[in-house]
């Protein structure tokens, strides 16, 4: 199981690695093509197009876009990985209910390893411990629950981290760039506002990549936060669910006991 993980987060990784070369070839190439495109005479006049504007960023804009990409590649993995056919797989519920009510609960938690999955680990955990009665089981599965949960939030934490530091560097970029405008201004002799504009605009540039890349990493990080919410808490009713019937045989048999006891009595 650990090793299917391991190579599941490889995969991954790889994944967000060639969709980043992908995505910056791709702006790279968007930008060379606005800049040498005789169809955009007015975004020419006043250098607006993309290269003009990464190279009025500086190192700063290219950082800016270094995030812009992972925020993208982290948006498509998350897309890939948080859904409820990727947490519960079709089917595994009920395959697992079927052994259990069979009484085969080695080949259940096998078939939860099987398939790692968040429902699969759930079970699987709840599984190891049917032994020790449902109050175990229940103890069990809540707490391997709550550490998967945890893993998908921390998963994507890192959108939440490049909307925070993005606008950061961006408003870093703009008050450096200002800076640099204000001193190049004060060296003139007799110096016109006019000659104030272009240092401004390039300053402000940083800003506007910063918010750019901000807003939709803040956006997605909510909506699969909210998503994983969602379905952690279906995934941990459903693996209730899964174990029903051995909560009610559980129940009956320890009913009767009682029966027979007082019977006995």
């Amino acid at each position: 199981m650990f090793y299917d993980q391991r190579r599941l987060a490889n995969r991954r990784m790889l994944f967000i690695g060639l969709t980043a070369v992908c995505l910056w070839g791709a702006v790279d190439h968007l930008a060379w093509a606005q800049g040498n495109s005789p169809a955009m005479p007015a975004l020419a006049a006043v250098n607006l197009d993309l290269r003009a504007l990464f190279r009025a960023g500086g190192v700063i804009g290219i950082i800016i876009l270094a995030l812009s990409v992972m925020m993208v590649a982290l948006i498509i993995e998350h897309l890939l990985s948080i859904r409820r056919s990727a947490l519960m797989p079709l089917g595994l519920a009920e395959q697992v209910h079927g052994l259990i009510q069979n009484r085969q609960f080695k080949q259940a938690e096998e078939l939860c390893r099987e398939n790692p999955s968040f429902l699969g680990h759930v079970l699987a955990a709840g599984l190891a411990e049917v032994g020790l009665g449902y109050l175990a089981v229940e103890k069990s599965m809540e707490d391997a629950s709550t550490e998967r949960a945890a893993r998908l939030l921390r998963k994507i934490e890192y959108l939440s981290v490049i909307g925070t530091i993005a606008p950061m560097l961006g408003l870093l970029g703009t008050v450096w760039g200002m800076i640099q405008a204000f001193l190049e201004f004060e060296t003139k002799a007799n110096p016109q506002v006019s000659e104030l504009a272009p240092g401004i605009y390039k300053a402000l540039v940083t800003t506007l990549l910063g918010l750019s890349v901000a807003v939709p990493a803040v956006a997605s990080f909510a909506i699969f936060r909210n998503r994983i919410d969602e379905l952690v808490a279906e995934s941990s009713l459903m693996a209730e669910h899964v174990f029903s019937d051995f909560k009610r045989l559980l129940t009956n048999r320890r009913k009767s006991a009682r029966q027979q006891q007082g019977e006995s009595s």
